[in-house]
């Protein structure tokens, strides 16, 4: 037998209950349910009118938005274009219209403040309300003013660089009001750095914190440009860090715990870079010294090693970039660049959404290599220094197309690997297919024979009217070069293809 309580839900004094002041709903005409708007923000369709770019929205220009059609309000400092969701309002237009042009959090929290607008509106996201001119970064009641960068660049908007193929030396001027900016603030036990790219990001793969001695490194990758943040620390925080990111509204949060509890002054003191954006070509890589935790055999002269990184670090490393491994070599210093491949692939390895700090890395050992031989001769427990992501691949093309098609040879397979992985996840009605060829073939193998050509290629790439078509190459350079001229020669144009150079 069930006990139900006497007391009615929501509870007297609850948020959720509506007082008789607040709004009522009214009546919705026929396609305007929740799930139609629902069905409307999936469907890719801009409702912003800025096609995702976010801005800073001063109080002057949010005044501008103030009618029916044209309507923005502002809540918990985050400005949202409701005019699209006005018919969908279970309240009623009238209801919306009081927060036109003005910030309306204290309306919403009146009436509905358990409702999750973050989620509900992403897709109406302006962008954030500009800081006023005497704003200072603070913690807690303490206040710190902001450092002037250090050889700053504000590109145009970090979405536009996202979309853009050019060379850095072409890419539009520079403007300061696209440039991201970060905040921090503080409880008894911890510490928050907020980092606003002004830009809707990926939902991983684009930060990499360090923290080694109370020296705190975060950077942030904006397509081909990267933001940085370096300080040394007022006080002690613990080792382990968390990074957590909402991609619809382009913020980047990093979690400490402080190891005294207590009230900070500051956030610390600035060092070389601190607050900088610039061009990722233009950066130096930053190394890191990781530790071999395991080796496994995938077949007879290619193993996934796997480093771990130290206590302080999270690396998310963006789908089709590499690293470089650097360590020292008979006296000599060798760097080279590898791709790494998600853990799933290291056998018993479950499905996991968690984020991990490690590295896998998929290699093959070469009798006459001097760097994969080193690598092969590593005893469990040994380290070598691995450096933050490097590379020139855009996950943009991807969200426009229709057939993407993947050539590797040898373990050029591995920025594949994670590239299978991101679209099949996040590109839809695509079919996955794989065709293997072999040069050198068991007598028993029925699948394709010998080396890549233009036969090969007209059988395996259909490119049926009106598709979208996006070609990735990987492999022994000799491999990438033809394969490269032989797709150019189907009529696909450089825009079309990528090629992973190693």
């Amino acid at each position: 037998m069930l006990n139900v309580p006497s007391q009615a839900f929501p509870a007297p004094n609850s948020q959720q209950r509506v007082s008789q002041s607040a709004r009522n709903k009214v009546a919705l005409k026929p396609g305007c349910s929740l799930m139609d708007w629902i069905r409307l923000t999936k469907s890719g369709k801009d409702l912003t009118g800025f096609r995702g770019r976010l801005i800073e929205v001063t109080e002057e220009e949010l005044r501008k938005h103030n009618t029916r059609d044209d309507c923005w309000t502002c809540i918990r400092g985050m400005v949202y274009n409701v005019s699209p969701y006005m018919q969908f309002h279970p309240g009623g237009e009238d209801e919306l219209l009081k927060a036109a042009g003005v910030d309306g959090t204290d309306l919403f929290d009146q009436v509905h403040r358990w409702v999750n607008y973050e989620s509900m509106l992403k897709e109406c996201l302006v962008g954030r309300m500009a800081a006023k001119p005497s704003t200072l970064i603070h913690g807690s009641s303490n206040t710190q003013k902001i450092n002037p960068s250090v050889n700053r660049l504000y590109p145009s908007s970090p979405s536009t660089l996202l979309e853009s193929n050019l060379p850095s030396s072409l890419l539009p001027p520079p403007t300061k009001d696209h440039c991201p900016r970060f905040d921090w603030f503080q409880t008894d036990v911890t510490v928050n750095i907020t980092v606003y790219t002004k830009c809707k990001i990926p939902t991983s793969g684009i930060t990499v914190v360090d923290l080694q001695g109370g020296t705190l490194r975060v950077e942030v990758f904006l397509g081909k440009l990267s933001y940085l943040l370096h300080l040394q620390l007022s006080h002690e925080v613990q080792e382990h860090l968390s990074v957590h990111t909402a991609s619809a509204v382009g913020r980047v949060q990093v979690c400490m715990h402080k190891v005294s509890s207590g009230q900070w002054a500051k956030l610390g003191e600035p060092l070389e870079s601190h607050d900088s954006f610039l061009h990722r070509k233009d950066c130096a890589l930053f190394y890191r010294k990781c530790v071999l935790v395991s080796k496994t055999h995938v077949t007879h002269d290619t193993s996934v090693f796997h480093f771990q990184m130290p206590p302080g670090t999270v690396m998310q490393i963006p789908v089709g970039e590499h690293v470089y491994l650097k360590t020292t070599v008979k006296g000599n210093k060798v760097v080279k660049p590898y791709t790494p491949v998600d853990k799933i692939l290291m056998p018993n390895s479950l499905e996991s959404t968690e984020a991990t700090a490690d590295v896998f890395l998929m290699i093959k050992v070469y009798p006459d290599g001097v760097f994969t031989q080193h690598l092969c001769g590593l005893n469990i427990g040994d380290s070598l220094a691995i450096s933050s992501p490097n590379g020139s691949f855009s996950l943009r093309p991807l969200h426009d197309i229709t057939h993407l098609y993947l050539l590797a040879a040898g373990t050029g397979f591995t920025p594949m690997a994670r590239l299978i992985r991101f679209t099949l996840h996040n590109v839809g009605n695509l079919r996955f297919e794989v065709k293997h060829v072999l040069s050198e073939p068991s007598d028993d193998w029925t699948g394709c024979r010998g080396r890549i050509d233009a036969s090969l290629l007209m059988d395996f790439m259909s490119r049926p009217k009106e598709s979208r078509c996006f070609v990735c190459i990987c492999g022994p350079t000799p491999f990438t070069k033809l394969a490269r001229g032989l797709v150019q020669q189907m009529g696909y144009c450089d825009e079309e293809i990528h090629t992973f150079l190693g």
